[in-house]
C-alpha cells in the first residue's frame, strides 16, 4: 500500500516561506511506469484546490503542473528521486494561503489526464497545517 507523508507546514508571518516535504514509502516511485504527484489545499471555506504537481515517466520528470499565474510564481515543486519525496516550496506567503496542504498520487495510463482534479488521484497523505498569519 502507498503512504505519503506530508510535513513541514507551520505558522509563518506574511511575505515569509516555508517548505514542505511529502515522503513517500509502500513503493518505490520509479517503479511507476507513468503517474503524477502533486499537492492540494483545503482552504477554510473553500474546495479542496490543486497547487502544483509534476507527471513522471518512467522514472523521469515530465511535465510540471500550476494551477494558475500566482501560484506558478510563488510556489515551486520539485522532486528528489533518490529520496522518495516531492517538495513544494512557497514564498512570499498570504494569509489567504492558510490551510491544510495534502500531497496525492495519480496512476495514469496512456490516455489524458487532469492534473487537478482531486477525486482522480489515488493516494493521499493526512495533510500539514499552513498558518500564515501576523
Amino acid at each position: 500500500q502507498v503512504q505519503l507523508v506530508e510535513s513541514g507546514g507551520g505558522s509563518v508571518q506574511p511575505g515569509g516561506s516555508l517548505r514542505l516535504s511529502c515522503a513517500a514509502s509502500g513503493f518505490t516511485l520509479t517503479t511507476l511506469d507513468y503517474y503524477a504527484i502533486g499537492w492540494f489545499r483545503q482552504v477554510p471555506g473553500k474546495e479542496r484546490e490543486g497547487i502544483s504537481c509534476i507527471s513522471i515517466v518512467d522514472g523521469s520528470d515530465g511535465s510540471t503542473y500550476y494551477e494558475n499565474d500566482d501560484m506558478r510564481g510563488r510556489f515551486t515543486i520539485s522532486r528528489d528521486k533518490v529520496k522518495n519525496t516531492v517538495y513544494l516550496q512557497m514564498k512570499s506567503l498570504k494569509p489567504e494561503d492558510t490551510g491544510i496542504y495534502y500531497c496525492a498520487v495519480q496512476i495514469l495510463d496512456s490516455g489524458s489526464w487532469v492534473p487537478f482534479v482531486a477525486e482522480e488521484y489515488d493516494y493521499w497523505g493526512q495533510g500539514t497545517q499552513v498558518t500564515v498569519s501576523s
